[in-house]
């Protein structure tokens, strides 16, 4: 399966989206809390040519602590973090 990501105006929903699907599929997740801010918006521009650095920065924040509500609250902190402007 392709890695599809949206770098404008629909980030929060695909990050969503990406941690159902690995749920349903891997039985993991993403703890955004462990991709930084430069790191995983650099990844995402390089993205729409080559797919490597953002597959690697998601396959080392995978956790098995899918039902997690410290997990889930930190993605949803995260996803807001990464679409501020500094």
């Amino acid at each position: 399966m392709p890695l599809i990501l949206f770098m404008e105006g629909n980030g929060r929903s695909t990050r969503m989206w990406l941690d159902q699907i690995l749920k349903k599929r891997l039985g993991m997740c993403v703890d955004w809390s462990k991709i930084g801010k430069k790191e995983y918006l650099d990844a995402m521009i390089e993205s729409q040519v080559d797919s490597g650095r953002i597959r690697h920065l998601l396959s080392r924040a995978l956790t098995d602590k899918i039902d997690d509500r410290e997990i889930f609250m930190k993605g949803i902190d995260y996803s807001y973090y990464y679409e501020q402007e500094d």
